[in-house]
């Protein structure tokens, strides 16, 4: 890991008025209770107790003087984002009705399918607005998890992905794609995969968590893991909006359930099972992709380490869990913009492996952006997270 210190803060750009985002929603209800300090905590400083927001006199005092601030704001540095989700209308028969279940303030709701929707004109104003050169679009959930015939869920994987590819296509410099597999049948998620990295161009998959209840640490899947590693593409695994159970912890508290814990706690868990079901001892070239700052697994890698002495023999893999997480997981930052993650993160998997996300259009690009740019790290490191790792990692 390169030696970091703090860089100079950048003031976010205005987020635009017609932008509609979860975390503004939350802003406003906690309102009453005060506002959180979020910002530039400097590497190297851990008694700095609170974060600095970019632009105040904390952050001034971490990213230089005014002089130097205006000077790092005229060098472009190149911004790529690897979880941007967009939606087919109809490509799902199940999508409507799920979409209508979401527990989400109805106008903060058809904001977001408007902008699902729409993979031109609003997409690039807002990346033009907020500085981001590419998305890396990937399939909304509702997606093929959903999906209980295999048969069905093979010809809506072709076409959701064949789609995809079109408009990338069209806009090669400012997207690229994450495939739709139908994991419903490994054979043809097989085929598919091939067909969607060799002859559409898309840079890996990306899953909303469990097929129907399954894991890919089972036995069935090997054969699609065998193929990502061949390909050289990684599987970006990302929470499900309907999960594959119900957790008693969780009733009477619906917040829990989904982006707030629930989801962490399940994808990170799904991510677990790959370690310890010896996937990637198996495969050991193959990786994984987690947002939300790699779903807190980062933090609790002492922890896994700690207690794997207390696994049974027969049931240990090659290596600590701590291994894996260096080796095989790839981390981003989607929705989380805490300079403090950032820096645990980036602490415990390395520089390397951490790359930029927004979570378009559920987070807000000019909030992400301005997060991304006032993060404390030295130019060099701060481009590998911006750009550089997704560019080696996808092949960009």
């Amino acid at each position: 890991m390169s030696n970091e210190r703090p860089v100079q803060a950048v003031t976010p750009p205005a987020e635009p008025p017609t932008t509609a985002t979860r975390r503004r929603f939350i802003a406003a209800t906690a309102a009453a209770g005060g506002a959180a300090v979020v910002g530039g905590l400097a590497a190297g400083q851990p008694a700095l107790a609170a974060e600095a927001a970019p632009g105040s006199r904390a952050a001034t005092a971490v990213g230089g003087s005014k002089d130097d601030r205006n000077a790092k704001k005229e060098k472009k540095m190149r911004i790529v984002a690897v979880e941007e989700a967009f939606s087919i209308p109809g490509a799902i028969r199940q999508e409507a009705a799920i979409r209508q279940r979401m527990d989400v303030p109805e106008a903060i709701k058809q904001e977001w399918f408007r902008r699902l929707d729409d993979l031109t004109e609003l997409r690039l104003a807002d990346m033009d607005a907020n500085g981001v050169d590419v998305q890396v679009l990937s399939y909304s959930t509702p997606g093929l998890e959903v999906i209980e015939d295999p048969a069905e869920a093979v010809a809506v994987a072709r076409r959701v992905n064949d789609h995809l590819a079109k408009v990338v296509a069209a806009h090669p410099k400012r997207f690229a794609g994450f495939a739709v597999l139908p994991l419903q049948d490994p054979k043809a998620a097989v085929v598919e995969l091939r067909r969607a990295v060799k002859e559409l161009g898309l840079k890996g998959v990306l899953y909303n968590d469990h097929v129907r209840g399954h894991y890919l640490d089972e036995p069935r899947f090997r054969p699609v893991w065998a193929e990502l590693e061949r390909l050289g593409v990684t599987l970006y695994l990302h929470p499900a909006v309907i999960p594959a159970d119900n957790w008693r912890v969780f009733d009477g508290y619906p917040v829990l359930v989904g982006p707030s814990w629930g989801w962490t706690a399940t994808v990170g868990a799904h991510a677990l099972r790959l370690i310890y079901g010896g996937v990637f001892d198996e495969f050991p070239r193959a990786s994984v992709t987690l947002g939300h700052m790699g779903e807190l697994l980062p933090f609790q890698m002492a922890r896994l380490d700690s207690r794997y002495p207390q696994v049974p023999v027969e049931q240990r893999v090659d290596h600590l869990p701590s291994y894996y997480l260096r080796k095989n997981v790839y981390v981003t930052t989607s929705g989380v913009m805490s300079h403090a993650a950032l820096l645990g993160a980036v602490h415990a998997v390395g520089v390397d492996r951490v790359l930029f996300s927004i979570d378009y259009p559920f987070e807000s690009s000019a909030e992400a952006v301005g997060f991304l740019r006032s993060a404390p790290y030295a130019p060099a490191d701060l481009a590998r997270i911006a750009h550089g790792n997704a560019d080696r990692l996808l092949g960009l």
